[in-house]
């Protein structure tokens, strides 16, 4: 594989010689997502965290880097366990790509955890699983020191009803229903593997484990459960909204403020950190 092609892409791709000299990198990050305009970087958004990352890594790499993402996550959305890695011809310690980075990083971007990989790992690729945490503030006053990190309703929200309604998403289904419009993914059939709703004083945790997300699936489930759990819906609705796979019979889309990427599974060979799943807020 020649320099150009490498420093062209960015990535060693499948299929390509390898040179000797280059080493993948994988990375857990955090970061606080209501200080930036979603994970992605693009030309008109630039305070994006991928932008951030990859000059702080580049800084102690002295090259030019490209980041690939486990899940791309939208403006105003958080993660505690973010999965990131890169290729990078820059021989470092472990000890420079986490301190290195993190002293050129915003505060509410941290790198919590570096290691080398090997080619055959891929941040989104080899995921088998994520994990999303949303959280809730049903309280008669919104907070004023969490008002960009928790989703706040005035509405006191059943939540055996909300967990009643829930288990209808368990398994494998077309997610069209809560399917954003500008969704790119080929197929909306999804595997949900888990969700839990557990509720802490004022706040209410929804936690869903799934193969992989469409986007904005977890808002726009969110959003119907919250109507289901201030009693404006029966909990067979959301088993209804599945059946009919039609967007606009469900809930508006919930807003970004308190979801949280916690958790990406992978193969045990790649030996990737587990992740304490930790919400931020509590």
């Amino acid at each position: 594989m020649s320099d150009r092609i490498y420093k062209t892409n960015g990535e060693v791709l499948p299929g390509m010689d390898v040179p000797p000299d280059v080493q993948r990198v994988a990375l857990g990050v955090e970061y606080l997502g209501a200080s930036f305009q979603g994970f992605q970087k693009q030309a008109s958004t630039p305070h994006t965290v991928q932008a951030h990352l990859e000059r702080a890594l580049s800084r102690v790499a002295n090259e030019p880097l490209t980041l690939v993402c486990a899940g791309r996550t939208d403006s105003g959305v958080s993660a505690t366990g973010q999965v990131v890695h890169f290729d990078t011809r820059a021989s470092r310690p472990t000890k420079a790509w986490l301190m290195g980075s993190n002293t050129h990083l915003p505060d509410e971007i941290r790198i919590v955890w570096a290691q080398p990989v090997p080619f055959d790992f891929h941040a989104r690729f080899s995921a088998l699983w994520r994990s999303y945490c949303y959280q809730i503030h049903s309280a008669p006053v919104r907070s004023a020191i969490f008002s960009k990190q928790l989703t706040w309703t005035s509405h006191s929200l059943d939540i055996e009803a909300m967990r009643a309604a829930a288990q209808y998403l368990i398994g494998e289904h077309d997610f069209s229903a809560f399917r954003a419009a500008q969704c790119q993914a080929h197929s909306p059939i999804r595997r949900i593997c888990s969700v839990n709703l557990d509720q802490v004083g004022e706040l209410i945790l929804f936690n869903v484990k799934a193969n992989a997300f469409l986007h904005h699936m977890v808002r726009n489930i969110v959003g119907s459960l919250m109507e289901v759990g201030r009693h404006a819906k029966p909990t067979g609705w959301i088993e209804q909204l599945l059946a009919e796979r039609d967007r606009t019979k469900a809930a508006a889309t919930a807003p970004p403020w308190g979801l949280s990427l916690v958790a990406v599974g992978y193969p045990d060979k790649f030996a990737i950190p587990a992740t304490n799943s930790r919400q931020l807020y509590l």
